[in-house]
């Protein structure tokens, strides 16, 4: 939910449905590129992050020539002891309760962009609209730069 103008005095309409079905989406972003990787699911869990660490590399290129700082928060799926990290990703943990210093934080407002105040009558139509924004914002680089591109973010590094 977000805010909505109406009149002074009265009430601002806008329609819900009360319902317990999730739909969860993750994002990668370099926030130097605006290079976005979405996947989006029903749950989210120690193996699920896993399979989406390992698609994300391999999407990616993560590799001996493309080496990628992946920063972190300290979810409890994002910690697991057993984790296999791909080759090509290092992972760099952000301090505890500190969510503005994750570039991908910025994301979510343009994700919420088209399904703000809005109903849908099955998550299965929440999720169609949410994977064509994630589609589009991939496709748009200069906006997930500009929104994740902190002025304090370190440069891209170019190899020698």
């Amino acid at each position: 939910m977000r805010r909505v103008w109406a009149p002074s005095g009265q009430r601002p309409i806008a329609p819900g449905h009360h319902r317990y079905e999730w739909l969860y989406v993750t994002a990668f972003v370099s926030p130097a590129t605006g290079e976005t990787h979405w996947y989006v699911s029903d749950g989210v869990s120690k193996p699920l992050f896993q399979a989406f660490l390992d698609a994300f590399a391999e999407e990616a290129g993560a590799g001996t020539d493309r080496i990628i700082l992946l920063i972190l928060d300290n979810a409890g799926w994002h910690t697991e002891p057993g984790l296999v990290v791909p080759e090509g990703v290092r992972l760099i943990h952000l301090p505890p309760y500190s969510p503005e210093l994750q570039p991908a934080e910025c994301l979510w407002t343009l994700v919420d962009e088209p399904v703000v105040n809005q109903h849908f009558d099955t998550i299965d139509d929440l999720q169609s609209v949410v994977e064509n924004r994630c589609v589009f914002l991939a496709n748009n680089r200069a906006a997930t730069k500009g929104a994740t591109g902190f002025y304090w973010w370190p440069k891209r590094a170019e190899p020698a």
